[in-house]
């Protein structure tokens, strides 16, 4: 969902410890159009997007950062959310031996460096709405199926599925932060 620019956000960036971007005020700004680079925001904007904890903006890196192992084979860890890849990332990142995560963890951009890997949920949103600021190819996802396959989207044709964690795929970091939004009336 795209909001113009009548509309004010006040950022609750605060609740992410790894974020650096620190708000004390509500903040009037201009958001851009989907698909356009997000000046100081680290990348692409992909809109707004329904998270366990509220609303969230999605910036996507400008490119991708490499192609990575997810993770050792036969390793099985609590990185299974569909939706949130910094609760995957979070975990990911905390374990040793997961390439894939700590390439996008450690992505900066814009002086930002609350990069992640994401979720197979935030892929598919990349998919659905700025699909030609992808490579047409196959993505890995922080989300795990097993102890020997995790998802991956498929940016050529649109699939997701699930692969063997030990093959190299691309790598896209995201961010996303929490939003309450108020109209203003003309």
């Amino acid at each position: 969902m795209h909001l113009d620019n009548r509309v004010h956000w006040e950022s609750n960036r605060t609740t992410d410890e790894e974020s650096i971007m620190q708000s004390s005020a509500a903040e009037q700004i201009t958001i851009p159009a989907i698909g356009a680079i997000w000046p100081g925001q680290g990348g692409i904007y992909a809109g707004i997007r329904q998270y366990a904890d509220g609303l969230r903006h999605v910036v996507f890196s400008a490119e991708d950062v490499g192609e990575h192992e997810w993770s050792a084979y036969g390793v099985e860890v609590e990185a299974s959310s569909r939706i949130d890849g910094r609760i995957n990332s979070q975990v990911l990142t905390a374990n040793d031996g997961h390439p894939a995560a700590s390439a996008a963890a450690n992505y900066t951009a814009d002086g930002l460096t609350d990069f992640y890997l994401p979720s197979i949920g935030e892929l598919s949103h990349g998919w659905q709405f700025i699909p030609e600021h992808f490579k047409r190819d196959w993505h890995w996802s922080s989300t795990q199926r097993s102890a020997y396959y995790a998802f991956f989207m498929d940016f050529d044709v649109g699939d997701q599925g699930t692969y063997g964690k030990f093959y190299e795929l691309r790598v896209r970091p995201v961010r996303s932060w929490l939003i309450s939004v108020s109209y203003t009336h003309l």
